[in-house]
C-alpha cells in the first residue's frame, strides 16, 4: 500500500462558488436599483466602473501568477468584491476614486493574499478604509441628497469632468446630521431637516428595507445562514436600546437601523465567508462583535456609519474566535476547548 494515494469519496453538491456569487448579486439588485432611483444614477456608474475594474484588475493578476484567467473570472468573486464596493461609495465620487478603490480590493486585498479564500480581511471593506482614511474629502462631501433631482448630463460632469457639484446637490448622511446636531438642537429640531424624509431617513430607509429583502433571499436559499446578520443586528440594538434610551442626547435605534449601511453590513458584507468566523457559535460572537463597534465607533468615533472599521477589527478576531468555538468532532463526548489538542 505505499505510495498509494488513498483518500475518502466525496460528493458534490449542487452548489459552487458561480452559483453563490450569482444569487449574492442578484440580492443586491433591489437595494441597488433603490440608492439610484432615490439619490443618483451615479450609483449606476460607480457600478459598472467598479465591475469592469475588477474584471481588468482580476485578469491582470491571475495572468501574471500563471493562474487559468477564465476559471477564475467565472466564479464571479470579483464582481461581487466590486459591486459591493461601488453601493458603499458616494454616488458622485470622482471616476478615479471608484477606480482606484477597486483596484485596492482586488490587487492587494485579494490576489495578493493568493486569490479567492486566502483573504483575511473583506476586500471590499479594506478598500472603502484606505479610501476613507487617505481621502477624506471625497469620501464625506459627494453624497447626493435625496431631495436634489441631479439631471444626468450634470452628474457624468461631476464624476468624470471634476466638476464641482452645485449647492444641495451633495450632503452629509442622515447619521453624520443627526450626530452633529443633536449636540445644540432637541431630537423633534433635528428631525426637522429634509433628509429624513417620513420616516426615518429619505432614501435611506427604503434602501435599508431592500437589502433586507436581499438578505432574506440569500437565507431562504441558504447561501448564508441567520447567526451573523441577527447577531449583528442584536447587539447593534441592544446597544442602541441601552445607550440612546434619550433621543435629545444621542442616536436613537432607528437610525441606527435604517439610516445607514446597516443592513447591508448585515446580510451581504460581514456574512463574507472567507474572512468571517465559521462555526455557528463563533458566528454569533463575531456578529454581535460588529454590531457592538458600530455603536461605538457610530456614538464615540469620528466616522459616522463604521460598518468598513467594526468588519475589519472582526476580521482580526475572527481566527481567534474560531479556535475557541470549534463544535464537537464526531466520535468526541466534547468539543476542544482553547488550546487543549485532546
Amino acid at each position: 500500500m505505499t505510495g498509494l494515494n488513498l483518500t475518502s469519496p466525496h460528493v458534490t453538491g449542487r452548489t459552487s462558488v458561480s452559483w453563490v456569487m450569482g444569487w449574492v448579486l442578484l440580492a443586491l439588485v433591489p437595494g441597488w436599483v433603490v440608492l439610484i432611483v432615490s439619490f443618483s444614477v451615479g450609483y449606476a456608474i460607480n457600478m459598472v466602473l467598479a465591475l469592469l475594474t475588477a474584471l481588468i484588475a482580476e485578469a491582470l493578476l491571475l495572468a501574471w501568477r500563471g493562474r487559468p484567467v477564465m476559471f477564475f473570472l467565472k466564479d464571479l468573486s470579483a464582481l461581487v468584491t466590486a459591486a459591493l464596493l461601488a453601493l458603499a461609495l458616494p454616488p458622485l465620487a470622482p471616476w478615479w476614486l471608484t477606480v482606484l478603490g477597486t483596484m485596492i480590493a482586488i490587487v492587494f486585498a485579494k490576489q495578493l493574499f493568493g486569490g479567492l479564500g486566502n483573504n483575511p480581511f473583506n476586500p471590499a471593506m479594506v478598500a472603502y478604509a484606505l479610501l476613507l482614511v487617505s481621502l477624506p474629502l471625497y469620501m464625506t462631501t459627494r453624497w447626493a441628497s435625496p431631495d436634489f433631482s441631479l439631471p444626468i448630463a450634470d452628474t457624468l460632469d461631476i464624476i468624470f469632468a471634476g466638476q464641482t457639484p452645485v449647492d444641495g446637490a451633495t450632503g452629509a448622511t442622515p447619521l453624520d446630521v443627526y450626530k452633529l446636531d443633536i449636540s445644540r438642537l432637541t431630537s423633534a429640531e433635528v428631525l426637522q431637516s429634509p433628509i429624513f424624509g417620513s420616516w426615518v431617513a429619505e432614501g435611506w430607509d427604503i434602501a435599508n428595507l431592500a437589502f433586507l429583502a436581499g438578505g432574506a433571499l440569500l437565507l431562504w436559499k441558504r447561501i448564508i445562514t441567520w447567526h451573523i446578520p441577527v447577531s449583528l443586528l442584536a447587539g447593534l440594538g441592544i446597544m442602541a436600546l441601552l445607550f440612546s434610551g434619550d433621543a435629545d442626547v444621542r442616536t436613537p435605534i432607528d437610525l441606527h437601523l435604517f439610516a445607514g449601511a446597516t443592513m447591508l453590513g448585515a446580510f451581504f458584507i460581514a456574512t463574507d465567508p472567507v474572512s468571517a468566523a465559521t462555526s455557528n457559535r463563533g458566528k454569533l460572537v463575531y456578529g454581535a462583535g460588529i454590531g457592538v463597534l458600530i455603536y461605538l465607533i457610530r456614538t464615540w468615533g469620528n466616522y459616522p456609519d463604521a460598518v468598513a472599521f467594526a468588519v475589519l477589527l472582526m476580521n482580526f478576531a475572527a481566527p481567534l474566535i474560531d479556535h475557541y468555538t470549534r463544535p464537537r468532532v464526531y466520535g468526541h463526548d466534547k468539543s476542544v476547548k482553547g488550546f487543549k489538542n485532546d
